[in-house]
């Protein structure tokens, strides 16, 4: 509280906002497989084709977005998709009636609702410039705040009814993109990188995406690392969870990690600080250690069977996440220039990726062998990880930015 205090009041109500739309998207994802099985009747099996479904919306949802955040404009791509969003979301109880329908709608709205956030991403990167590194790692604090919030109160809202936490998501979706038709009215009137940004359609009319696609020294081996964190991070859902109900504990121990993971994220903060200040100094540093603390967690969990290495576990791996959330979009923000945008989305799809293909994998492995090499897969993911933030490093060591994507002037 003392560090936001340092802070205007633009950038307060910007986090006050993002928290409470963080926990209304929070209100739903942890309900959707009961309620396609519970609700709707379908097996488990449908369970898990409609988070594909949505999935796979998402990450079309964040490549388009980064490509369009030029040619649309920030404000019209955020309002836009928020919009769009809490339109799905409010339709989505009566939808449900058609399962074809309500896969289509489930889609869509994987496909809205990552479609603002390169462009949110984006917007805290130009407009904050010289405060973006902190303000990433405040609005992750933020967001999961939110969602450690929003999954606590879903369950009592369940047992009222699964369309009502649905709907009160798209509202807030509905209020967020109310938020930012005023917030960005009032806040467009400044200058620099933002100003020459905002609604400025021909500021990327010339560039060839292709030309940004092929430039991978910039983005495509932190993707690939993002990419591999994620396929491993699904040790937690399909490899911890079946191993903790196969051996009789209490289902709420799985919870009880998660809830020391929010924790962690709000009260370790002194600890990144402090890896930051003594082993990790760069933005760069930042995502190998990430890696390391992520493979270390996981051979943790491969040595030891119990939830105290569990526990253990779920400690260095939350550490490694804390690290590499905010280090991504601030690596981007300031080494690719006016197209910032596109690189935050293409690279957010490519590590989406690996949450669609990490509990498939993981949940044969498991299917076959149990816990031991699910959790060999996941050290053996971040280990490449490392490997991949390293050459990272190496290709980006100058930190150059090309002369296409340096930053555009005010116009």
């Amino acid at each position: 509280m003392r560090m936001l205090s340092n802070y205007p009041k633009e950038i307060k109500v910007f986090l006050l906002a993002s928290l409470i739309n963080a926990i209304g998207s929070a209100l739903m994802w942890p309900l959707v497989t009961m309620f396609v099985f519970d609700q709707l009747g379908r097996t488990m099996s449908d369970a898990g084709f409609v988070i594909l479904v949505q999935s796979i919306g998402g990450i079309a949802g964040q490549l388009l977005g980064g490509a369009l955040y030029h040619r649309v404009g920030v404000k019209k791509l955020i309002i836009g998709a928020l919009t769009l969003n809490a339109a799905g979301l409010l339709l989505l109880p009566a939808l449900s009636q058609s399962w074809s329908v309500f896969i289509v709608t489930m889609g869509l709205i994987g496909l809205f609702n990552s479609l603002s956030m390169p462009a949110i991403q984006a917007f805290i990167g130009f407009r904050f410039a010289d405060q973006r590194g902190e303000l990433f790692n405040i609005v992750y604090i933020a967001n999961n705040i939110g969602v450690a919030v929003g999954t606590a109160l879903s369950g009592f809202l369940a047992d009222v009814s699964y369309s009502l936490s649905f709907i009160l998501n798209g509202v807030t979706s509905g209020v967020f993109a109310l938020f930012f038709l005023f917030y960005l009215q009032r806040v467009g009137t400044g200058s620099g990188d933002y100003e020459a940004i905002k609604l400025k359609k021909r500021a990327s009319s010339g560039t060839n995406l292709w030309l940004l696609v092929k430039d991978v020294r910039l983005y495509l081996f932190m993707a690939l690392g993002g990419m591999l964190i994620n396929l491993g991070n699904s040790i937690w859902n399909t490899g911890v969870s079946p191993f903790i109900i196969e051996h009789g504990m209490s289902k709420q121990m799985f919870g009880y990690l998660w809830t020391l993971n929010g924790i962690l994220i709000f009260v370790a903060q002194p600890v990144t600080n402090m890896i930051k200040r003594i082993a990790a100094s760069s933005i760069k540093a930042q995502m190998t250690a990430s890696a390391v603390f992520y493979m270390s967690g996981y051979v943790v969990i491969l040595a030891m069977h119990s939830f105290s290495g569990m526990v253990l576990g779920m400690i260095l791996t939350t550490l490694g996440e804390m690290l590499i959330a905010p280090a991504m979009p601030a690596f981007l923000s300031e080494n690719s220039g006016k197209n910032a945008p596109f690189y935050l989305g293409l690279t957010g799809g490519i590590g989406s990726v690996g949450r669609v293909i990490g509990p498939y994998m993981m949940g044969g492995f498991y299917d076959s062998g149990g816990l031991t090499p699910v959790a060999w897969l996941a050290v053996l993911t971040a280990a490449i990880s490392v490997v991949s933030f390293i050459i990272h490093t190496l290709v980006n060591k100058e930190n150059s930015v090309p002369v296409n994507l340096q930053r555009p002037v005010s116009s």
